[in-house]
C-alpha cells in the first residue's frame, strides 16, 4: 500500500483479509488511493472474528464512511448480470471434503456482499464476505464440477464489481 504504483492501479483485489493489519501509514495510503478514486474488492475472509478484524482496520483509513449492505436495486449488480443472491463459493478443498460451502460452519452461513461509499454514493470498496469468488475462477480446468457449480456466478459477480470500478 506504500508502493507509488498503487496509484497506477484503478482496481484492487485483496484476499483473507480476515487477517490484515494495517499500519498508520499503509492506512493514510489506502485512505489517499480510495478517494482519488481508486477501488478495493476484498474477498475470501471468514467469519465473525475475520470480520470484526477487517472492519476494524478499514475503519483506520476510512473511519468516517460505513459500511453499508450493497441493495438489491444497486447499479453494481446490474452492470452486465442481474445478480439478486451471491452463490457462497467455498475454497476446492473444502468442498470435496465436505460437500459444504460454509467455511466455518453456523459462523459463516451467508454470504455478506457490503460496500464502502463515498460521500457521492460512488463505491469504493466492496466485499463479499463468508465466500471464495477467487476460487470460481483459479479452478477450471481442476474438477469440472465445482466449475459448473461455482463458475458462471462467480464470473459473473467479477464482471460486474469489474465493469462497475472501471466506469463510475
Amino acid at each position: 500500500l506504500t508502493d507509488d504504483s498503487l496509484f497506477h492501479c484503478g482496481f484492487t483485489i485483496a484476499s483473507d483479509v480476515g487477517t490484515i493489519g494495517l499500519s498508520e501509514q499503509e492506512a493514510l495510503r489506502l485512505r489517499e488511493y480510495l478517494l482519488k478514486g481508486g477501488f478495493l474488492w476484498v474477498d475470501d475472509f471468514w467469519g465473525t472474528a475475520a470480520w470484526e478484524q477487517w472492519s476494524g482496520e478499514i475503519h483506520k483509513a476510512l473511519p468516517e464512511f460505513p459500511i453499508a449492505d450493497i441493495p438489491p436495486e444497486h447499479a453494481i449488480r446490474h452492470e452486465m448480470f442481474n445478480i439478486g443472491e451471491l452463490k457462497q463459493t467455498t475454497n476446492i478443498q473444502n468442498w470435496r471434503r465436505t460437500g459444504s460451502t460454509s467455511e466455518r460452519g453456523s459462523d459463516s452461513a451467508h454470504v455478506d456482499f457490503k460496500m464502502i461509499a463515498d460521500e457521492k454514493g460512488r463505491i469504493m470498496v466492496v466485499m463479499t464476505h463468508n465466500t471464495d469468488t477467487g476460487d470460481s475462477w483459479e479452478r477450471e480446468g481442476e474438477d469440472h464440477e465445482f466449475f459448473v457449480e461455482f463458475s458462471p456466478p462467480g464470473y459473473s459477480l467479477g464482471m460486474n464489481v469489474l465493469l462497475y470500478a472501471m466506469t463510475h
